[in-house]
């Protein structure tokens, strides 16, 4: 697929994004857990596209409970699931939706990303990441319970990297249960969230 000028700009902004130092000096890269190379899939999804999305309620680093049903309605939602804070590739994906936030929301979409780590880590990791614009929601307890509903809840204990596409219905209408050692297309995801406020 041919990839847009924005598209190019952000994944040229993103691939050098590890190497910022941050303002305590130590740049994240330097904190990162080198886990090598994963099984690209460990899980068997639960839901599939046309299906409604298993609604759930999640604690958030902004300190409220973030719950999928009270943005039926009113928002496209982007569900984006990295495996674990502190690793190579999910440290360069969610930095990427940052560079990607107008053309996420000109689409009336809302992203929320999901990790099953606990709020203490994902505030150090997202703080050294510069933060970020969307909401951040633990799965921590019970672990991975929403992974889980997904199909997506990895044999070791981390979801996959998935990204779920709900409409304003609360129906699925996309799935990317994304080989965990790489980052999932955001040409893709835009693509997707492009048609779904086309009238």
């Amino acid at each position: 697929m041919r990839k847009s000028p924005a598209i190019l700009l952000a994944l040229t902004l993103i691939s050098g994004l590890l190497w910022i130092p941050s303002a305590r000096g130590a740049g994240l890269k330097d904190n990162i857990y080198p886990v090598g190379k994963l099984k690209p899939v460990d899980s068997r999804l639960k839901v599939k596209v046309g299906d409604e999305a298993p609604d759930f309620s999640l604690p958030s680093l902004q300190g409220d409970r973030v719950t999928l049903s009270r943005y039926r309605g009113k928002k496209n939602v982007v569900l984006s699931f990295v495996p674990a804070a502190w690793t190579p590739v999910c440290s360069g994906q969610w930095p990427g939706y940052n560079i990607a936030k107008e053309m996420i929301e000109k689409h009336d979409a809302i992203l929320l990303g999901i990790s099953v780590d606990n709020l203490p880590s994902l505030y150090a990791w997202t703080k050294e990441m510069g933060g970020l614009w969307f909401p951040v929601l633990s799965d921590f307890w019970p672990h991975g319970a929403v992974a889980e509903r997904y199909g997506i809840l990895r044999s070791d204990g981390v979801s996959e990297r998935a990204v779920f596409v709900i409409d304003k219905k609360g129906i699925i209408r996309y799935i990317d249960v994304h080989d965990i050692n790489e980052r999932p297309d955001l040409d893709t995801l835009l693509s997707v969230l492009e048609k779904l406020s086309t009238p």
